[in-house]
């Protein structure tokens, strides 16, 4: 008898996880917000409503108006920690009863530690028009489980790494109002490997690796409205519907399964990520503090399913919901030269329960940070930020079929925990201007 598996939907399953798991780094779900040090250091409590070229990510309009040339760079480590526990998951080869998944039952900090650098310009065409360039790495992380986790058929090692290009352009209509426009434009490069069982227990596993890259473009659009005391933005960051295209490589497959070993190229996988809406305000408290607030609605439904082209053509259902993210925080100027700051965010994880793989341990999250600048000069600032990000329990409990549909198909009911996570985040920065 010879089986005909779909192995391949195993490889997309995978590429969708893939862009999941970052949430645990420090963000919402696989959106990295670690784009400067300044906003680091108040928990991105009011970088929508602030001015300069370290806000150009979240709002356009942020650079319209400026005098100077300006630039800033930012390079944030991020420290994970976390483990991702075996709680009782089952796999049943074809006519075999359900039987303990095996191997270690316990994985300990599987996310890597990472650098992710930042940076952006602006220069001031006259006292209303500026133009800006910011680039960053809005969804970028390595995951490494050991080759005989329990996690091993849905999640093996895992590289995503994209660059966002934001070229923007910000105008001053009246004393009050300014508005901005971007193109996003983003690299996504992608590499992930998962096992495939065999038939037998008795037997190694097989593997797949799948890796792929692509251009794609989205856009942002955002408003600020000043006053003496207040500034309130608004933005919109698009959807980006990212097409990724590349190879697929099925090895280590005994049996009635081996013609099922394969190496294909051309492969393309489809999927989106997230809208956001962006709201904030920072009020002049005092003449030396600063209030800020911020919420982000992310459209994260938008990220539903991933699709795969030919020659698999299937789609993958993922069911992201909506989530938001709200924070607050304040800057103190503690002396002409010296500003701290702090503040605190609460985010809401898009991960459904019943839905979350190995892949994709996002929980909700509360990140506390605290920061402060230094004016070494009149063209020269340094920054510097720390935050410690507090991930609650939850459950890793998504249902898969290796070979769905055919004579072979072996089913995995995953159940697992994702147990005392957390993240240090440290940032240091400088600004310029000349």
């Amino acid at each position: 008898m010879v089986f005909r598996c779909k192995a391949p939907l195993l490889a997309a399953s995978a590429l969708v996880s893939t862009v999941g798991f970052a949430g645990v780094a420090h963000a919402d779900a696989f959106y990295l917000q670690s784009q400067t040090t300044v906003g680091a250091g108040r928990s991105f409590s009011g970088e929508v409503a602030d001015t300069g070229p370290s806000s150009l990510w979240w709002n356009p309009a942020a650079i319209a108006g400026i005098t100077d040339a300006e630039v800033q760079v930012s390079a944030t480590a991020i420290l994970p920690k976390g483990d991702v526990v075996d709680n009782g998951t089952l796999i049943s080869r074809p006519g075999q009863p359900f039987t303990a998944i095996g191997g270690q039952t316990r994985s300990r900090d599987p996310i890597n530690n990472g650098v992710l650098p930042s940076g952006s310009f602006a220069y001031p065409i006259n006292d209303r028009i500026a133009v800006g360039l910011a680039v960053t790495s809005p969804f970028s992380f390595t995951t490494d489980y050991d080759a005989n986790s329990w996690t091993r058929y849905s999640a093996d090692k895992t590289r995503l790494r994209t660059i966002d290009i934001q070229p923007s352009i910000g105008v001053v209509l009246t004393d009050w109002l300014r508005v901005g426009g971007a193109l996003n434009v983003e690299y996504t490069d992608a590499y992930l490997s998962n096992a495939l069982p065999n038939l037998s227990a008795a037997l190694p596993d097989g593997s797949q690796t799948l890796k792929g890259d692509g251009w794609d473009f989205g856009w942002t659009a955002g408003v600020q409205l000043h006053n003496k005391l207040v500034s309130v933005g608004i933005s919109y960051k698009s959807s980006i519907k990212h097409t990724l295209k590349g190879d697929l490589t099925v090895a280590g497959l005994v049996g009635p399964l081996a013609s099922q070993n394969r190496s294909l190229s051309g492969v393309t996988a489809q999927f989106n990520t997230p809208g956001q809406v962006i709201v904030g305000g920072r009020l002049r408290a005092t003449e030396a503090l600063t209030l800020n607030a911020q919420v982000v609605a992310y459209n994260w439904s938008k990220f539903d399913a991933i699709r795969l082209g030919a020659p698999i053509n299937v789609a993958l259902p993922e069911n992201y919901r909506d989530s938001w993210s709200l924070a607050g925080g304040f800057d103190y100027a503690v002396s002409p030269k010296a500003t701290i700051r702090a503040g605190v965010q609460r985010a809401v994880t898009p991960t459904q329960d019943g839905l979350r793989d190995a892949r994709v341990p996002d929980s909700n999250r509360w990140t506390y940070s605290a920061g402060g600048s230094y004016r070494m000069n009149k063209h020269m600032t340094i920054d510097a930020a720390a935050s410690y990000v507090d991930f609650k329990d939850t459950t890793i409990d998504r249902a898969t079929a290796a070979y769905a549909g055919t004579a072979a198909q072996t089913v995995i009911l995953t159940k697992g925990l994702l147990q005392n996570a957390h993240a240090v985040v440290l940032s240091l920065g400088g600004r310029f201007s000349f």
